[in-house]
């Protein structure tokens, strides 16, 4: 029997059971043959003793910390959350742990927020792409961290890459507002040197385009992927004359700006102007009018980043980097 208050160690556990330190490592990591009936008894005994293997210790012998670090741009953005939930579906039950680091923008805190997560020897990054450069990439790189990109152009030496078709989502949602007649169609976005702004513009010139429809500079502005991005670019758009009929976002976020610079102005939605979003985060089916937007598949996103992460950590794929693209869908609702 363990003293009270002093934690059980894997000796405490073999001397219980009646088996040896090594009989009980085996059980616990389930990569070495063990009989049932041993197996049940030394899982009876960690149960009765509350023991719990040190992570510490497990990782000095196996030279692993089994924990995986996200990279996020904007910790408060509810698209990294989602993906964050959506990584740790899978992470957990594998034994690794998941820490979510913020490096905010645009204070270019990356650099710094990447030398920690790395002296702390995680054994693989998913890195948001958005905001970082190909040093902060290339530094992951060289460290022989596994790493896993979520969006961003592929690049082989930059490694594995998760991404949702950006260009179509936001081709399909201005296409949409279209066909239903709208005529000057703005697109507020959101940093100018962001990879998803510089996508999401493709997506919003393609479609303009197809339509036979004239790219005008002046409805196209660059703020940032926030609440206040948006109330910055409605403020300037719809002081102009003639205003636009529709504003496209870059994301719910800036959606949901716009539509607070719509109440101010006393304008309805969608009968003075059309609104839409992307991302489709939990507020774009709570604000009034309900946002049209495109679903990017967050949580889908973080599983498939931890399952092509935890491939390349088991060995079980060692070949040339690989890039999935995942399927975006349009959500018609309330604001168009």
């Amino acid at each position: 029997m363990t003293q009270v208050g002093r934690r059980p160690d894997i000796a405490a556990v073999a001397a219980a059971a009646g088996v040896s330190v090594t009989t009980v490592s085996h059980v616990l990591s389930g990569r070495r043959p063990v009989s049932e009936a041993t197996r049940a008894k030394v899982e009876a005994v960690i149960e009765e003793l509350g023991y719990r293997p040190n992570p510490s210790a497990r990782s000095l012998r196996t030279h692993r910390s089994e924990s995986v670090a996200l990279i996020v741009p904007d910790i408060t953005n509810p698209f990294y959350p989602a993906v964050a939930a959506g990584l740790q579906d899978v992470l957990l039950g594998k034994g690794y742990l998941l820490s979510v680091n913020d490096a905010a923008l645009p204070s270019r805190a990356l650099p710094e927020v990447v030398r920690h997560v790395l002296a702390r020897r995680v054994d693989g990054i998913v890195l948001a792409s958005y905001g970082a450069t190909e040093q902060d990439i290339a530094e992951i790189a060289r460290s022989g961290t596994k790493l896993v990109r979520l969006g961003g152009r592929f690049r082989a030496e930059f490694g594995d890459v998760v991404r949702a078709d950006d260009v179509g989502g936001m081709h399909d949602v201005v296409s949409h507002l279209i066909e239903r007649g709208y005529q000057r169609i703005a697109f507020v976005n959101g940093e100018q040197d962001a990879h998803p702004s510089r996508i999401r513009l493709e997506g919003y010139e393609r479609a303009m385009r197809e339509a036979d429809r004239a790219i005008d500079p002046d409805l196209i502005l660059s703020t940032t992927f926030t609440r206040a991005g948006g109330v910055e670019g409605a403020t300037a758009l719809l002081a102009r004359s003639p205003r636009p009929d529709a504003i496209v976002c870059g994301n719910d976020l800036i959606a949901v700006g716009v539509l607070d610079v719509t109440r101010r102005l006393g304008l309805s939605v969608p009968g003075d102007l059309a609104i839409t979003g992307y991302d489709d985060i939990e507020a774009a089916s709570l604000v009034t009018p309900a946002l049209t937007t495109v679903h990017n598949p967050a949580r889908e996103i973080g599983r498939t980043c931890a399952r092509m992460l935890l491939d390349r950590l088991a060995g079980d794929y060692d070949d040339v980097a690989r890039e999935v693209v995942l399927a975006h869908r349009l959500v018609v609702r309330e604001s168009s």
